[in-house]
C-alpha cells in the first residue's frame, strides 16, 4: 500500500495498522444503538460524548467507563458525519433494523485490522463446523502477550456470535446471518470507497462479508434501490448500480480520488 493510498483510506475512515478495539471490547452493538438513538443524524463527537458522558445515556457507572466507551466507540465506528465510512452506515441505520448487526459489522470490519484478520477464519468454515478459540487464535498476531491473544480471541468470539455468523454458547458452530437490503446498500458503498464500480460492486469483499447467495445478494440490491438508498438499472445482461445516494458530492469526490 503507497503512502497516497494510505491516506485516501483514512480521509474515507478506514482504518489499518496492527492495533484494533477488539484487545479490549467486543463489536459494542448494544452501546451503539443505544447512542444513535439518542443522538440525530447530524450528530458529531462532540455530540456523542454529551449523550455518553453527561446525559449517561447507556447507563454507565463513573464518569470514566463513559470516557472510556465514547473512545472506543469513536474508534469502531467514526461518530462523524464527515467520516465516509460511518456517514453511510448512519444514512441507512434508522430504516434497517434488522439490519444493525451486520451494519455494525460492516463498518467495524472496515476500521479494526484484528476483526478484520478474522473474517477470512468465520467466512472459510462450513456453516454446521464448529468454530474455536484455537481457529481465531490463528488469526491474531503472535507479537501480543498470551493474556491479550486470549482477550482479543475471546472478543472476537463475542463479535461473531451477535452479528450471526456464529451460534451456541459452550460449542459455537458456523450459521449464516440474515442479510437485509440496508447491510447490502452500506456493503456495495464500502465496495464503491475502495473503487468498485457498477456491476463489480456485487463481487467485492464486502459484499462477500454478508455471506450472502448470489441471486439473494441481488434480490436485496434490487429491494435496496425500491427503499431509495442505491440506484439500480438493468437492460439485457447490462447491470448498472450506483450508491452516490449515500455521500455527499465532497465525499463522492473522495471515493474518486479526488
Amino acid at each position: 500500500m503507497t503512502a497516497a493510498t494510505s491516506d485516501h483510506r483514512v480521509r474515507l475512515g478506514f482504518r489499518d495498522g496492527d492495533k484494533g478495539v477488539h484487545s479490549s471490547r467486543t463489536l459494542m452493538l448494544a452501546e451503539l444503538e443505544a447512542a444513535l438513538a439518542a443522538t440525530d443524524a447530524a450528530a458529531g463527537v462532540a455530540d456523542f460524548r454529551r449523550a455518553i458522558v453527561e446525559e449517561n445515556v447507556l447507563g454507565k457507572r463513573s464518569a470514566t467507563t463513559r470516557e472510556h466507551t465514547v473512545r472506543k466507540l469513536k474508534a469502531l465506528y467514526g461518530l462523524d458525519p464527515a467520516v465516509p465510512v460511518y456517514a453511510a452506515m448512519r444514512r441507512i441505520w434508522s430504516d434497517d433494523p434488522e439490519g444493525h448487526p451486520l451494519l455494525a459489522l460492516l463498518c467495524a470490519v472496515a476500521r479494526d485490522p484484528l476483526l478484520r484478520a478474522s473474517v477470512e477464519k468465520v467466512l472459510g468454515t462450513p456453516v454446521g463446523t464448529e468454530v474455536t478459540a484455537a481457529d481465531l487464535e490463528g488469526t491474531v498476531r503472535a507479537s501480543f502477550s498470551t493474556s491479550t491473544r486470549d482477550a482479543i480471541v475471546s472478543h472476537l468470539l463475542s463479535t461473531w456470535t451477535t452479528t450471526g455468523f456464529l451460534a451456541g454458547s459452550a460449542t459455537r458452530r458456523r450459521v449464516r446471518p440474515a442479510a437485509t437490503p440496508g447491510a447490502v446498500a452500506y456493503a456495495l458503498a464500502l465496495g464503491f470507497m475502495e473503487g468498485g464500480r457498477g456491476s463489480l460492486l456485487l463481487s467485492t469483499a464486502w459484499t462477500r462479508l454478508l455471506d450472502c447467495p448470489p441471486d439473494e445478494l441481488l434480490n436485496l440490491a434490487r429491494q435496496a434501490a425500491r427503499r431509495g438508498w442505491i440506484e439500480y438499472r438493468s437492460a439485457g445482461d447490462v447491470m448498472d448500480l450506483r450508491v452516490d445516494g449515500l455521500f455527499t458530492e465532497e465525499q463522492r469526490e473522495w471515493c474518486d480520488g479526488r
